[in-house]
């Protein structure tokens, strides 16, 4: 039995391919990422240009046109069907404390606009010190904490707007 693949290409044009079919697409590797392929008598020229494996999110150059393609199989559209997003993160609008310590520096402020895994403090517990990352992409809204403050396992430290 040959899997079922759905293309969406560019948002827009929607198609359905099975792993039998692109088995038997005549392309050839002519460079890393790029390929000649033959499709009913007609070369084209192709580049992966970016790949996102994660998402399944591809950028691919056909004769010089770029087109923007989502690849989704069977279980990432019943997945998709029950409102579950494959492969994303949940929104964290708060960072807590895991455990009872102490704030040994804050690398941020209120207002601050962070990129994911910037640092954003330190926090000591049993005698080793944890650098907390950004979850994300964001704003820093509030910091409940100052340095040398001693804080309790599941107090807030700092929170995104």
């Amino acid at each position: 039995m040959s899997t079922n693949y759905k293309l969406l290409v560019n948002n827009a044009a929607s198609f359905e391919v099975t792993e039998n079919s692109l088995q038997n697409l005549d392309a050839v590797k002519v460079e890393e990422a790029k390929f000649h392929v033959l499709k009913d008598n007609k070369p084209y020229k192709a580049e992966i240009v970016s790949a996102d494996f994660l998402s399944k999110k591809y950028t691919v150059k056909v004769n010089n046109n770029t087109y923007e393609v989502a690849i989704s199989g069977a279980i990432d559209e019943l997945i998709k069907s029950m409102g579950i997003e494959r492969g994303r993160t949940k929104l964290v609008n708060a960072i807590k404390a895991p455990m009872p310590g102490l704030i040994l520096e804050i690398n941020v402020s209120v207002g601050q606009e962070v990129k994911e895994n910037d640092p954003l403090l330190i926090l000591e517990a049993m005698k080793m010190e944890n650098c907390f990352l950004s979850p994300r992409d964001g704003v820093i809204k509030s910091i409940a904490v100052e340095k040398g403050n001693a804080v309790d396992k599941g107090q807030l430290l700092i929170e995104f707007e």
